[in-house]
């Protein structure tokens, strides 16, 4: 065979299963793009290459697939950084490919020439930047590999503009990667494996206030139906981290709620008094933990996590698991039907933990209201978030056709607080970086990847600025996308903050011009309305007859609603502003 840098590259991706990228084209990526145009693989044309970032981390936290991205050299891969390192920080599989200039004027300063391979090496899972096109035939595969092995997370390919050009002769293509093991490292090994969970078992079986903590590594459909028969043979709360949300239904009697700065009360408190914590996928990151130190200060960890580098980072486990919780789980389960008679053996124990689980799910059930406490019955952020699903379903959107996306402020954390999620992977948000402008871009890339679905944006007016160009993708694409733009004037937790660190010196919190955000997205074609108290709108968005097609609807809120329970920095989590 004899190929192109170019050609070789797209033939790989066809190979692997790419179906879908996003990008804007740009001179050192030109020839790749026109291999691009030759191939089945769809391109989506961005408005900004940040956004390409976002639309395949749609796509990829949404299946659970890798997912790529394009863009051009210098100021094209700069913009796509951030995507990156949200990618990275929230452990997402994404491959984002970026042109450079010629080899012969790397370091010359040559027109839209930076250092992305030096640039991404910090903020990706891997970095390459290859020389000759026969080093593609290793390249591609490998970083599919890479991106979803292990702990996920985003790999970059930096190809100069000569390579895409230069002719390569090959015999055969590499085999498919699929989901390749590559890139795992020190698991815990199979005899030492068995051995920390039979003394998992152990320290389960004696517990009289457990608790189950679950992050971003239970969020996946395996893990999910896994966690489901776990917590029906061994009873215990469980509480989520906010990358989380979706590992268990929030509708279930077992769930209390999420913990962190601004979680539930319940969940918070229950962590906090807990003598096992068994935390599954979860890296105790400092949003959800607050003052580490009075987190959960009496309990013995139990940390199940993919990645080493996380396990005794923060807290000391008294017991520690290398693995992935997809394998975890199943033995975890087995263990427990093989080994009931030891959790009914210690009565003492037993019935101290059904006292204990009565009592912490009572508590999660007296605080589970579903409007808030700062306006009238049925109306508000928090009522329209608890009723969507419900409302949805009523317009004929089953709830689950239904994925969400936000973006980062005030609007994420009412989500995630009041909103019905009862399926992994179905609740797409920035969790780590909180990065604002993710939320449209990455409802985009869920729709793309799931077009019998219907996907919500749910986002803010200072968010929503971030990234508002990609409108115009989003009218072009004509997808099912509703975006749900909570609007108040402000950069609303900034705002919240400022009224209760700093005395309400709100320093350029407050929107002196407010856009008419409904005349906008009618100028980029997409139909916009203002919400009302009737509900017409969940009619336009939700019923099979108008779907697909794109959505804006304004909801007004007041600039005094504030995110609570909430904090304070400095403060442990059960001392919260309620």
């Amino acid at each position: 065979m004899r190929l192109t840098g170019a050609e070789i590259i797209v033939a790989l991706l066809e190979r692997e299963g790419i179906t879908t990228v996003a990008g804007i084209p740009g001179g050192s990526i030109l020839p790749l793009y026109d291999a691009l145009s030759k191939s089945a693989i769809r391109h989506v044309l961005v408005r900004h290459e940040q956004a390409a970032g976002f639309i395949a981390q749609g796509m990829a936290r949404s299946t659970g697939k890798p997912a790529v991205c394009f863009a051009t050299s210098g100021p094209g891969a700069m913009n796509l950084l951030t995507a990156i390192a949200d990618a990275r920080s929230d452990s997402v599989p994404i491959v984002a490919i970026t042109g450079q200039v010629n080899t012969a004027l790397i370091g010359t300063d040559a027109f839209q020439e930076a250092d992305t391979f030096g640039l991404s090496f910090p903020i990706t899972k891997h970095s390459m930047m290859v020389t000759s096109p026969a080093e593609l035939l290793r390249a591609v595969p490998e970083a599919i590999a890479i991106a979803q092995s292990g702990r996920p997370g985003p790999v970059l390919i930096d190809v100069p503009r000569d390579v895409q050009v230069a002719v390569c002769e090959f015999d055969e293509w590499p085999s498919p990667c699929r989901q390749a093991v590559r890139g795992i490292r020190f698991h815990t090994p199979p005899d030492e494996f068995l051995r920390r969970m039979d003394a998992l078992i152990a320290v389960l079986a004696a517990a009289h206030r457990p608790v189950l903590l679950c992050g971003g590594g239970c969020n996946s459909p395996v893990a999910a139906a896994m966690l489901g028969e776990f917590v029906q043979l061994y009873r215990l709360p469980v509480a989520v981290s906010l990358m989380g949300l979706g590992a268990v239904s929030t509708e279930s009697n077992r769930f209390i709620g999420m913990v962190g700065m601004h979680g539930a009360a319940a969940a918070n408190s229950a962590v906090y008094d807990a003598d096992v914590v068994l935390a599954l996928g979860v890296r105790f990151d400092d949003r959800a933990t607050g003052v580490i130190g009075q987190f959960c200060p009496n309990a013995r960890i139990i940390h199940v996590d993919i990645d080493a580098a996380e396990v005794n980072k923060l807290l000391p486990a008294h017991i520690a698991v290398v693995a992935a919780v997809e394998s975890t789980l199943p033995v975890l389960v087995e263990l427990l039907r093989e080994k009931a008679a030891l959790f009914t053996a210690d009565e003492a124990a037993a019935t101290a933990r059904a006292a204990w689980f009565y009592a912490v799910t009572r508590s999660a059930a007296k605080t589970k209201t579903r409007c808030s406490p700062q306006v009238p019955s049925g109306r508000g952020p928090r009522a329209l978030l608890a009723e969507l699903p419900v409302r949805a379903e009523q317009a004929g959107t089953p709830r689950d056709a239904l994925i969400v996306t936000t973006d980062v402020g005030q609007h994420q954390m009412w989500a995630a607080q009041y909103l019905p999620i009862t399926t992994p992977r179905s609740f797409i948000t920035s969790g780590s970086l909180g990065t604002m402008g993710f939320g449209l871009p990455a409802a985009i890339g869920a729709a793309l990847a799931h077009p019998e679905k219907q996907v919500v944006c749910i986002t803010g007016d200072g968010s929503l600025l971030m990234n508002i160009q990609e409108l115009a993708t989003l009218s072009e694409l004509n997808l099912a996308v509703t975006i749900v733009l909570f609007e108040n004037g402000t950069l609303g937790m900034v705002y919240q903050q400022q009224k209760y660190l700093y005395d309400k010196n709100y320093s350029a919190s407050v929107f002196l011009n407010r856009p008419d955000f409904v005349a906008i997205a009618r100028g980029f074609g997409i139909e916009a309305l203002d919400a009302d108290d009737g509900g017409a709108w969940y009619e336009r968005a939700f019923s099979p007859e108008r779907s697909p097609k794109p959505l804006l609807v304004r909801v007004q809120i007041d600039r005094e609603e504030d995110v609570l329970p909430f904090v304070l920095p400095g403060s442990a989590n059960k001392d919260a502003i309620q």
